[in-house]
Order: structure tokens, then C-alpha cells, then sequence
């Protein structure tokens, strides 16, 4: 956590309460504490100056405006743990299968700026490490926010070895879209049944053409019928149906899973209650498959438990 900025409407009290949704929750969960992504990994995605303005939180008003809050040494610091951890996430999923990060899913910070309450855009950053690494050769981004991943398709444009899936409601933010691999735009009002046949009728051929050796999942949970930015009609079910999905989706076929936490406004309250069901429904139904087997090239790393 970081304390709330003098400036910007972004309110950052769901994290503290995802986590306190989960801790009582009753499930058998392990918390991790990710280290800060160095520097040298951002830089080899965004540009090395918006970095360097990033760690000496001198980033320009305009900057700060299109991210929606300014930032601060403590912002700097948080999003460079937050971004760690879907990295971290990505490992840990590598061996038993699923793993969430509770936080993060920036899918809208750009190469030379961040956007819309995102500073660095950790799906790309991760993605780009864990191929360089070799603990990936090819990886699927399903982005479920009911916004679109403007930022996380720019910044991987033209890449062969990253495929990146945007499922979003057309006429929601941003309004001047980028070009993902394969973008799925949806009409306002869509329901459970229709949302679910989106899914249904692209996740598969993508997962058969494509063949990734790694998922990572922007889970959102403001495609929610009272989320307060949505404009789609998903009810509670429906968004575990989805979860329960994407999830099985990539599990049936042996691949490891990482989910990032991903947009979701309204009362605080209510939208970490959702947050925190759709990471335990995921961790359930991964308990029904076998661990991966890991690919004879990849690479351990130690990472810690709380």
C-alpha cells in the first residue's frame, strides 16, 4: 500500500481489502512477497527516460494526468512491487499451476507515459522477461477487463512470440483503441450467456492456432453489471463462469496460469469482494488438474513466502 495521493480520483483502498477478503475467506492460501522489478526489465519495454522520470518521481503533469493520480517515491516504490508481482506470479505458476497476483493487470501504461491509473504495464514487462529468460517460448494474454489493453497491445505489436487477446466493451475507455492480436469488442448490456460465447468462440481456436506455453489473465472484475466504469452486464455468476472458463481453458491443456488483479470501481467494499472470488474460484478448479511439467530449459528462481 501507499498513501492516498493529494491529487486524482484513483482510490487504492481495494488492495488492502482484497487482502483481508482472502485472509478470511477460510481457503488455504500462501502469500508471497514479490521484490521490486528492476529497473533494467522496465527499461527494456518502456521508454528509459519515462523510467528515469518514474524513479525520481519527477514524472511531467501531463504524464500525471493521462495516469490519474501523481508519483510519488511511495507510488514508485508500490508499482515497482506491484509490477514484480505478476512476474513473480508467472513463476509461481510454472509449478503448481495457477498463482494470482493481488494487485497490478496495468494494461494501459504505454511505452513513454503511463494511462489511466497505470504507471508501468506489468503484463508486457513480464511476458518480455520470462521469454528472455527461457522460462517461455510463446505466451497468450487474455485481457478480461471491460476496458481495453491498449497499452499492453502496443507495447507488444509485432511480436511472433506474445499473442495478445483483448475482450472489452467497444464503447468503453479508451476511445481511440490500439490493435491487439485479436481484439473481441462487445456491446453494451452483454449478459452472462452471450459473454461466456464470446469466450467460447475464440479462446479455443487462439489456444489450437497459437500454441502458448504460458497464460497470463487480466481479470478485471468491472465487466460486472454494477461495477461503476463498466457498461456490460455481468452478475456474480457470470464472472465466476468466466474465471471458471479462462481457467480451464489453460489448465485442460497442461498450461500454467498467472492472473493479475485488474480494474474494478464502485463501493470499495463490494469490488474486493469480487476481486477476491474470482482469485479463490480460479485456485478451486486448479486443484482438480495435475501441476505443469516443467519444460527442460526453464529457469528456477527463488522468490519468498510469507
Amino acid at each position: 500500500m501507499a498513501p492516498q495521493p493529494t491529487r486524482g480520483t484513483f482510490r487504492f483502498d481495494k488492495y488492502y481489502l482484497v487482502m483481508e477478503q482472502l485472509r478470511s475467506s477460510g481457503a488455504l492460501i500462501t502469500e508471497h512477497a514479490p521484490e521490486a522489478m528492476p529497473r533494467e526489465w522496465l527499461e527494456a519495454v518502456h521508454d528509459p527516460t519515462y523510467v528515469d522520470e518514474v524513479f525520481r518521481a519527477q514524472v511531467p503533469r501531463e504524464k500525471e494526468r493521462r495516469i490519474g493520480f501523481p508519483v510519488t517515491e511511495r507510488i514508485r516504490d508500490r508499482v515497482r512491487h506491484t509490477n514484480g508481482g505478476t512476474w513473480l506470479a508467472a513463476q509461481l505458476a510454472l509449478r503448481h499451476g495457477y498463482a494470482a497476483n493481488s494487485a497490478a493487470g496495468s494494461h494501459h501504461a504505454l511505452a513513454d507515459t503511463g494511462a489511466g491509473y497505470c504507471v508501468f504495464n506489468d503484463l508486457a514487462v513480464a511476458s518480455n522477461r520470462l521469454i528472455a529468460e527461457g522460462d517461455a517460448r510463446r505466451i497468450l494474454i487474455i485481457d478480461c477487463d471491460v476496458h481495453q489493453g491498449d497499452g499492453t497491445a502496443s507495447l507488444t505489436a509485432g511480436r511472433e512470440d506474445i499473442f495478445t487477446l483483448s475482450m472489452h466493451a467497444e464503447k468503453n475507455f479508451p476511445v481511440r483503441k490500439a490493435r491487439s492480436n485479436l481484439d473481441i469488442a462487445l456491446p453494451d448490456g452483454l449478459d452472462d450467456d452471450g459473454y461466456i460465447e464470446a469466450l467460447d468462440r475464440n479462446i479455443p481456436r487462439i489456444l489450437t492456432e497459437f500454441a502458448p506455453d504460458l497464460v497470463l489473465y487480466q481479470a478485471g472484475v468491472d465487466p460486472h453489471n454494477d461495477d461503476k466504469l463498466g457498461r456490460l452486464a455481468l452478475s456474480d455468476e457470470g464472472l465466476e463462469r468466466r474465471d471458471t472458463y479462462v481457467l480451464e481453458a489453460a489448465r485442460s491443456r497442461g498450461l500454467p496460469i498467472a492472473s493479475a488483479l485488474g480494474g474494478g470501481y464502485g463501493d470499495q467494499h463490494e469490488v474486493a469482494a469480487r476481486h477476491a472470488r474470482s482469485m479463490l474460484t480460479m485456485a478451486a478448479r486448479n486443484a482438480d488438474f495435475a501441476p505443469p511439467v516443467p519444460k527442460k530449459n526453464q529457469v528456477s528462481h527463488p522468490f519468498r513466502e510469507l
